[in-house]
């Protein structure tokens, strides 16, 4: 069915009409001019009775939806900046390893023999050297880090190319690497190669998620996450012998944040979700704040984790 255009007041009566009460209209119809529709069908999901019935549980308000969009717009913010800590580290300590050991002129480390040498990775290594050497065409010029190395050296160091280099690229990158190299890189991060491989396209997705303000509160990823020794510790349920948390899930995120970020680092940005959290417990009435968490794949004592 064709969507057409509705006015503020004609959205205002179809939300009151599935049975969603409406304390302030002025109020509302400024939230839904500022924000667009869109977040009302982006976070009303739970709030609805089933999906085939679309009306609102008996007792909910727009302001209580809205503090749940409140709430992912905070926690998104607080995951964003504590990823690109993680970028920033992860962009610093490859560039060390490759200029220490083959050299800091682009021709030098982006020598294809200083990758893996695995027949099956050969296409691989071959893309994504290009796809460095293509961000040096694109922005090389563009760039006050770059272009001061161009005009006045003739070359770009990797620590300074890391600079226009996307953390997806970044994460690739990691997966082209001599295995000795991934191993000095993953031990600075206190976690073995397989782990770091297994991570950064999790963490990759979730940055991307978190700069283009897409919902985060609730997805999902297609990669899950190796079982690990906090599943265990902190009781997580399983149900056909798979934890219902942490695999690719919020939780999970939560579990390769707490492996790579400095322990103090960690203890800030858990406190702040907690924060968050508990804030938008307390602006919600119509259903439970355990009800949240499970949608975003949070077991209800995932303050336990700080003490592990």
């Amino acid at each position: 069915m064709e969507k057409i255009f509705k006015t503020i007041e004609e959205q205002i009566d179809i939300l009151k009409s599935k049975g969603l009460i409406i304390e302030d209209e002025y109020e509302a119809g400024r939230t839904l001019l500022r924000e667009n529709y869109f977040f009302i069908s982006g976070y009303r999901h739970l709030f609805i009775n089933t999906t085939a019935d679309h009306n609102f549980i008996v007792g909910t308000t727009f302001n209580e939806i809205y503090a749940l969009f409140k709430f992912d717009r905070h926690f998104r913010n607080i995951l964003f900046r504590n990823l690109l800590m993680i970028e920033n580290n992860l962009k610093s300590v490859t560039s060390y390893q490759l200029s220490k050991k083959y050299g800091y002129k682009e021709k030098e480390y982006l020598n294809p023999k200083n990758f893996t040498q695995d027949k099956d990775k050969r296409r691989r290594v071959k893309d994504i050297i290009e796809k460095m050497k293509r961000q040096i065409r694109v922005n090389g010029s563009h760039h006050n880090a770059t272009m001061h190395y161009i005009y006045n050296y003739g070359y770009i160091p990797m620590w300074i190319l890391v600079k226009v280099l996307s953390f997806g690229i970044v994460c690739e990158l990691y997966t082209i690497l001599k295995q000795e190299d991934k191993v000095e890189i993953a031990e600075i991060f206190n976690v073995n190669t397989s782990q770091m491989e297994e991570y950064l396209p999790i963490l990759a997705n979730y940055r991307n998620l978190c700069a283009h303000e897409d919902i985060v509160f609730e997805h999902r990823t297609e990669r899950f996450i190796s079982n690990t020794d906090y599943h265990q510790k902190m009781r997580i349920e399983k149900l056909n012998g798979e934890y219902i948390y942490g695999k690719n899930d919020i939780f999970s995120l939560i579990i390769i944040l707490k492996s790579l970020l400095d322990e103090e680092d960690f203890h800030q940005m858990l406190k702040e979700i907690n924060y968050e959290i508990e804030l938008l417990d307390s602006r919600i009435d119509s259903i439970p704040i355990e009800k949240v968490l499970d949608r975003m794949g949070v077991p209800v004592n995932y303050m336990d984790i700080l003490d592990l």
